[in-house]
């Protein structure tokens, strides 16, 4: 989504390929053909250069892992948590390649969102997965013996931002987002010993007055 997906795309490609054990990619709401036909990607590929090549990166999305666990106990994924979560080894047996469904737990793991409002599970205003309180963070990381939930799918205006007393976090790394707000990037760095540190990518002002 934005402006220059085809080099983002291609350059954390071209890191992968080069750095194989340290660059670990997962899939985003938008690494979806349904979504990213609407919503940009599929008009720039076809604008400059081809819809077969739009084909190709949806072939590429649907092999993308959905989700990661730092070290046993920092768990990643895109959107958020889901009710139908019991035991991490439901991701590991995904199938892949896949289309993101409709609902379910692929679904949650790309579009879920927390909210501090809600105890529990909720509805979620996007109209597809739900939200899902600070009770429901507590009780996975308990369950699982995690320490942090870090996810992205929402902007937030200093880049990262904390729920449910620091269990889960919201990092979000594109600065200026699409040319329509003035929100800071974050990048999180993990140290050996676990520690967590954040380098803040600050929003261009110009860039935003112009577009306005």
């Amino acid at each position: 989504r934005g402006k220059n997906s085809l080099e983002t795309i291609c350059l954390l490609l071209a890191y992968k390929i080069k750095y194989p054990n340290n660059f670990f990619l997962l899939r985003g709401n938008h690494e979806c053909a349904s979504i990213n036909r609407i919503y940009g990607f599929y008009d720039e590929c076809k604008r400059r250069y081809t819809v077969k090549l739009w084909k190709t990166f949806t072939d590429l999305f649907n092999c993308l892992p959905v989700a990661a666990l730092i070290e046993g106990t920092i768990f990643c994924m895109h959107g958020g948590l889901s009710p139908q979560l019991v035991d991490l080894n439901q991701i590991r047996k995904i199938q892949r390649p896949l289309d993101v469904p409709d609902s379910g737990l692929v679904c949650d793991l790309l579009w879920g969102d927390p909210d501090e409002k809600v105890t529990g599970w909720g509805e979620n205003d996007r109209g597809v997965s739900y939200v899902f309180g600070s009770d429901v963070v507590r009780s996975f990381l308990r369950r699982h013996q995690c320490s942090l939930i870090v996810r992205a799918h929402q902007v937030v205006e200093d880049g990262y931002q904390f729920f449910s007393k620091r269990a889960l976090l919201t990092l979000f790394s594109a600065a200026n987002y699409c040319g329509e707000f003035d929100n800071a990037g974050a990048v999180m760095s993990v140290s050996e010993d676990l520690t967590c540190s954040f380098s803040i990518i600050p929003p261009d002002k110009k860039k935003l007055l112009k577009l306005k």
